[in-house]
């Protein structure tokens, strides 16, 4: 575009960068801290039965075991998630925890967070009850929900987060996809449970997972979640609901 002498052209639009305050509902991510040193002290607990006794008695009545849940021991739907084979095993669940525990249940809050946890480890075991004969115990079925709930929470605020959720959601597809050929590739590995944890940490992530929009104006702006209030529990009791409606099929049929 031309401008004669007398005429200026327009000046440019001027951007300016606002930095956004994020309310955490969660300070300090206490729930994970507690699942932490509940797991750890159950299988400080399998170790010393097996060395008194020569039997491990936790896993021995908390373990998936099929034939147990259809006889009506349905808590082996819950407690698989407390208990573990090996400290290789407890290591790299109470790590990945660690990890993913932390972040999610700053932006989730204590109660939504635990909501998921155990949401995830109830359909991971009864995925695994469902599509695997072998017992099977281990925190993965919870720890895939979180990894699932981490991967929806950044693709529902991608606008929010651009650049980086971009990034984190490349990495959590990584994790995923490499854990479940390690799961398919390897035996002893219950590939079921962690599929199940993935799609139920999933369903709760997407439907009563954080959604946040901003609100107020510069420069006091910041992200809200829209998600509040009474929804988790709501939406935790239809999928726990639907969750055990799968589980009783097969125990009845």
């Amino acid at each position: 575009m031309n401008y004669s002498m007398n005429e200026q052209p327009p000046e440019p639009l001027r951007t300016e960068t606002v930095r956004v305050a994020v309310r955490m509902p969660a300070k300090t991510p206490a729930v994970t801290y507690v699942i932490l040193g509940v797991t750890i002290a159950v299988y400080l607990a399998q170790m010393a039965s097996q060395q008194l006794l020569g039997v491990d008695l936790p896993a021995a009545y908390g373990m998936k075991d099929n034939a147990s849940i259809i006889q009506g021991q349905l808590w082996r739907l819950f407690t698989p998630a407390l208990l573990h084979a090996s400290l290789t095993h407890i290591g790299f669940n109470m790590y990945a925890l660690y990890i993913f525990g932390r972040r999610l249940e700053q932006v989730y809050g204590h109660e939504r967070f635990l909501l998921l946890y155990v949401l995830g480890a109830f359909a991971g075991n009864v995925a695994s009850f469902w599509m695997s004969a072998a017992p099977s115990l281990g925190a993965s079925t919870a720890v895939f929900g979180l990894v699932a709930a981490e991967g929806v929470y950044f693709f529902q605020n991608r606008k929010i987060y651009r650049g980086q959720a971009t990034s984190v959601l490349y990495n959590v597809g990584f994790i995923i996809v490499v854990n479940l050929f390690l799961g398919f590739a390897t035996t002893g590995i219950d590939n079921w449970g962690h599929l199940g944890g993935l799609v139920g940490g999933a369903v709760f992530a997407f439907l009563a997972g954080p959604l946040l929009e901003i609100e107020g104006f510069a420069p006091d702006v910041v992200l809200a979640d829209k998600r509040g209030g009474m929804l988790p529990w709501l939406v935790a009791a239809v999928e726990g609901a639907g969750i055990a409606l799968i589980a009783s099929i097969k125990i009845f049929s």
